[in-house]
């Protein structure tokens, strides 16, 4: 992120660590919804390399029900400001809502991750206000209706454009270009061949010009195409995701699995460059 000093190599990007601090996430749900648990995780991840960890205390996967501000606060204000006395590494927060973004910030989160791509009432002038780096993703719907028979024109081109659009209503209300990132939502209001079409284009969401921020781990469209993998199962696409979002160019990869994908990544980099 901007202001992030790198410790990657060229073509390796930064990894932001998933937490989810909630009952009922996709993939570990209920396992840090404990403080000190959650805590605990979120130093594992950067003691296995991560540059950021992404909390989170509303689930967002397909058909989740939401959750008012004051639980989200409740959820995650304590574990943001236990690990900010413990590492001064990024904190993420992830919230569409700006009150929780307020509150996240001020306990010493650094980033804001909005799925909703700022479109909650006050979301762009709190951005505005806050300063720190934005993470706008594209998201077709909510997480309550997204799944239900999602219809593009053309996926590629309309992510694209729905991304410009809201970077460009950010930078109107007062959000600084410099702070602004992208984010294609893999599996947010997508189905497989949506999904496969921004992996295989993913270029062009990079030559919009803002740095980019990729999402695939232990996501369904895994399954879909290894059939019956559960989700302990999908550690093998997630890092052929990964793969493919470094290839392209993307600046972060959000991800589970912290230590195996920063070694494909590092193993695909010397590769590459013919030496380690």
């Amino acid at each position: 992120m901007r202001n992030h000093r790198s410790r990657r190599q060229p073509g390796i990007p930064f990894i932001m660590g998933v937490l989810n601090v909630t009952p009922d996430s996709f993939s570990d749900g209920g396992d840090f919804i404990d403080q000190q648990a959650a805590v605990a995780r979120g130093l594992e991840m950067l003691g296995n390399g991560a540059d950021v960890i992404d909390i989170g205390g509303e689930s967002t996967r397909p058909g989740a029900a939401p959750v008012d501000a004051a639980e989200e606060m409740r959820r995650v204000i304590p574990v943001i400001k236990a690990l900010r006395e413990q590492t001064a590494a990024r904190i993420s927060i992830d919230t569409c809502k700006p009150e929780v973004a307020r509150a996240a910030i001020g306990a010493g989160a650094d980033i804001w991750n909005d799925v909703m791509a700022l479109r909650a009432e006050g979301a762009i002038e709190a951005a505005a206000e806050l300063g720190v780096p934005v993470i706008l993703m594209h998201m077709a719907g909510t997480p309550t209706t997204m799944q239900q028979a999602p219809r593009y024109d053309d996926v590629v081109s309309d992510v694209c454009d729905f991304l410009t659009e809201r970077a460009d209503i950010a930078m109107a209300g007062g959000v600084d270009a410099g702070s602004i990132w992208l984010d294609p939502g893999i599996g947010f209001g997508k189905s497989l061949d949506h999904n496969l079409a921004l992996m295989h284009d993913l270029d062009q969401v990079i030559a919009l010009g803002y740095p980019v921020l990729f999402g695939a781990s232990r996501k369904r469209f895994i399954a879909a195409i290894d059939e019956g993998a559960a989700e302990t199962e999908r550690l093998g696409g997630s890092l052929a995701a990964a793969l493919r979002a470094a290839q392209a160019g993307a600046s972060m990869v959000r991800v589970h699995d912290i230590r195996m994908t920063l070694q494909a990544l590092k193993v695909q980099a010397a590769i590459r460059e013919g030496r380690a």
